[in-house]
């Protein structure tokens, strides 16, 4: 059998994206194969690229601080999340601003290996990007407010909180008065808090 350790070795090793991207890629993924939530975002940012640490950065802290209410040892234990994204590397700068988007191959290569060999409670997909990866033809917005699943284990999409979303965030002032406590609860059920 396919074992995680080999997995995520093969994983971290991965440079198939360096001639396009014209730099070494550095593949980023925390947790084991019993980590509780897998996060799924887009792909990690120029700051994670540089420090190696996943979700090191303003959105990462808005997340633990202000939508999850836990502290960075609990949200970096590898027992609680196992972090992964639809690209695994940071993708460079696109020339129209923003990071490039994520290559699909990414996703196509490692994350259902992922999916199929990480034993968690719960899905947590972070972002447009995510959210159409799993849920090609649904409109994000209604994914947010309903509860999803994904191999019949509860799946929460979530914004990115990144301030890009600001406008989202106005337009859809539920969010963050009702529906993030319900994500929350949901966070701090499966990891006993």
């Amino acid at each position: 059998k396919y074992m995680f350790t080999e997995l995520k070795q093969e994983i971290l090793n991965c440079r198939l994206c360096e001639p396009k991207f014209g730099f070494e890629p550095h593949p980023i993924i925390m947790g084991n194969e019993h980590s509780k939530i897998m996060q799924i975002s887009q792909a990690p940012s120029q700051n994670v690229h540089k420090t190696l640490k996943p979700f090191n950065d303003a959105s990462g802290r808005k997340l633990r601080n202000e939508w999850y209410h836990i502290s960075d040892e609990v949200f970096y234990n590898p027992d609680n999340f196992y972090i992964a994204a639809i690209a695994h590397c940071y993708p460079g700068k696109s020339p129209s601003g923003g990071d490039r988007l994520p290559p699909k191959s990414c996703a196509q290569r490692w994350l259902w290996k992922e999916i199929e060999l990480v034993d968690n409670d719960i899905f947590i997909l972070l972002g447009g990007k995510a959210a159409a990866f799993f849920f090609p033809d649904k409109d994000f917005t209604s994914l947010v407010f309903k509860d999803n699943s994904i191999n019949g284990k509860p799946t929460y999409v979530l914004p990115h909180p990144s301030p890009l979303n600001a406008k989202w965030f106005k337009d859809h002032p539920d969010f963050l008065s009702a529906r993030v406590y319900e994500v929350e609860k949901a966070i701090h059920e499966v990891l006993k808090l």
